[in-house]
């Protein structure tokens, strides 16, 4: 019984069966409503964002069948919608790009082996706890990387749209490139994209908002301003078709061959592993972290949760299917997760019916789409993207934080300019050698007894009690390797400052760990406290950390004492404090004692 309990930890949970036992009448409804309307904002995307990658464009509704299947089995969200997304798909395309260029045989078999790689270390991640990885990627950093992305995908779909050939993986690279190509502008083409981008951006921001007021409910205004890139499509294929465009140069997606996904398997060369091992991993990462804050985002608006580690499973799952079955990298989309949310969805059955959808779009709409113009596409994912940019992340992080400013404009200038992958890995350095520079220079306050309380606050901000035989520093920060010294210095000071000093005392309430380093550090400041007279003692040390130096020499050797509270403390050691905290003069200050107000 204990080996099965054991082997139980480690294999994959299936949040499918608790949903599915209380899946009724009414959630079924949903479902099937919230797919009905997914499919048909998920057709045209997958297209899209398939040739933003590379790849065919039948690759999109590849990866749009089976990871959802997986992910209504594993995924502890009700709402997210798994599939291709743009930052995603552009990453895809930068990688393979730099292997092979798109449309050469071993392009599409090396996006196949990346989302196999990338759902394979989703899943390890998944069953080895290993989601608090995320987090040393910052909002920041991820904002800025998103908003870069957007821009680069942006200006990657410009050659489409104006129907010229255009090199680039940076911002630079590709202006550069088209600013070159404009007086070769294919008008047709351009004609169609501009006027595509025109209507999806009208549709998106006034048709809702104008059905209302035609009386029109709310609910199926907003459902028929989801259908708009449908629309988009039925009238240029009809245009393209009517009028022979393609014969006119203007570029259509031709012939997309109709069945379902079919059985496919990554490659076997492990030179190409170790190339897309990195490049593998950052896609996991930035799709976890993308999915998982639309799956909270969502599930707290009904008082739902998320577990991150079941996400990388079922991520990592949705992925190793996609590769099995002619994908690409998937993860949570943002757009079509809230539609799925606002449409009504219940459980992730609703996946699993757009799933179905899908197939059926596959098996049956693909000979229509031959005459639909690549432009067309092209605007479909410049009116998605836009919406992915906010530079008001620059404005706000100045005005509230410095160094998260400078990782935000790190990430996105290094995007911008260097590229996909350097850019968010610029972006992290960035963000962790700042998080290491802050918390090597800790906050140390030296505090003092609030008058008429059991309070301590800073000798700096308020008018405080203090003795000069005793120093009570609070230090506001873990204590590590790299802030260690700043302690030691910040005692020595104090020691320096203060001829009658006879007691130190640490205030550890803000310390959650003391490592091997900051141990050294304090025995150092202990010894020399010692040599010259004074008790080194520490209050307010959590139960966690109190554990571990219970285990040391520095306890026992310690010359001075550990006090529960601050409070018990001063009372202790500077009993004088307590008279002149009860004694008021006229205007009510302390009659012995004054307090310090300095600032």
């Amino acid at each position: 019984m204990r080996n099965i309990d054991a082997w139980r930890r480690w294999l994959p949970a299936l949040p499918i069966l608790d949903w599915g036992r209380r899946y009724d009448r009414e959630a079924l409804t949903g479902d099937l409503v919230a797919a009905v309307i997914v499919t048909i904002m998920l057709i045209p995307q997958s297209l899209a964002y398939a040739l933003l990658a590379g790849l065919p464009a039948e690759a999109g509704l590849y990866a749009s069948v089976a990871p959802l299947l997986l992910y209504a089995v594993f995924g502890s969200s009700r709402v997210l919608a798994v599939g291709p997304v743009a930052v995603v798909s552009l990453m895809t395309a930068t990688t393979i790009g730099e292997y092979t260029a798109p449309g050469s045989p071993d392009y599409w078999p090396a996006a196949i082996t990346l989302a196999f790689l990338s759902g394979a270390m989703l899943l390890a991640m998944g069953l080895l706890r290993l989601g608090f990885l995320a987090n040393f990627l910052s909002h920041p950093v991820i904002s800025g990387f998103i908003s870069a992305s957007g821009i680069l995908i942006a200006a990657s779909q410009l050659k489409t749209l104006m129907g010229v050939k255009a090199e680039g993986h940076t911002l630079v690279d590709l202006l550069i490139s088209l600013g070159g190509q404009v007086p070769d502008t294919h008008l047709p083409t351009f004609a169609i994209g501009a006027s595509t981008a025109a209507f999806l951006f009208w549709v998106r921001k006034r048709l809702e908002p104008l059905l209302v007021r035609a009386g029109v409910g709310r609910r199926l205004a907003a459902v028929i301003a989801k259908t708009g890139p449908v629309f988009a499509i039925a009238v240029t294929v009809t245009l393209t078709w009517w009028f022979d465009l393609h014969t006119h140069g203007v570029r259509i997606a031709g012939a997309i061959p109709r069945g379902l996904p079919p059985l496919t398997m990554p490659s076997l060369d492990l030179v190409l592993w170790r190339e897309l091992a990195m490049p593998a991993l950052l896609i996991s990462v930035v799709g976890f972290v993308e999915s998982v804050s639309v799956g909270q985002t969502l599930a707290a608006k009904r008082r739902q949760r998320i577990e991150p580690d079941q996400e990388l499973v079922a991520l990592g799952a949705s992925n190793l299917s996609a590769s099995f079955t002619g994908g690409f990298p998937v993860t949570g989309g943002f757009a079509r997760s809230v539609v799925n949310f606002d449409a009504g969805a219940r459980t992730p059955a609703a996946g699993a019916f757009t799933a179905v959808g899908i197939a059926v779009a596959s098996l049956l709409l693909t000979p229509a789409l031959y005459f639909l113009p690549q432009a067309t596409l092209a605007a479909t994912i410049v009116v998605a993207v836009i919406s992915l940019v906010d530079f008001g992340i620059l404005r706000r992080t100045w005005t509230y934080s410095k160094p998260d400013f400078a990782a935000v404009a790190v990430t996105l200038v290094a995007t911008l300019t260097l590229g996909v992958e350097p850019g968010l890995v610029a972006g992290v350095a960035v963000s962790l050698a700042l998080y290491l520079f802050r918390t090597s220079r800790p906050h140390i306050a030296m505090v003092g007894l609030v008058p008429g309380t059991e309070h301590f606050r800073n000798v700096l901000r308020h008018q405080v009690l203090v003795s000069p035989r005793l120093v009570s520093l609070r230090v506001d920060e873990s204590l590590y390797f790299a802030n260690a010294r700043s302690l030691e210095d910040r005692v020595n000071d104090a020691v320096a400052n203060h001829p009658d000093l006879r007691h130190v005392v640490l205030q550890c309430s803000a310390i959650n760990d003391i490592d091997a380093s900051a141990l050294e550090s304090l025995e150092s400041i202990e010894a020399r406290l010692r040599d010259a007279g004074i008790a080194l003692h520490l209050s307010e040390v959590k139960g966690p950390v109190m554990d571990r130096l219970q285990a040391t020499d520095f306890v026992r050797h310690l010359s001075g004492r550990i006090f529960l509270t601050q409070f018990q403390a001063i009372a202790a050691l500077t009993p004088e404090l307590l008279a002149a905290r009860s004694a008021t003069g006229p205007a009510g200050e302390p009659a012995e004692l004054p307090p310090r107000s300095v600032g």
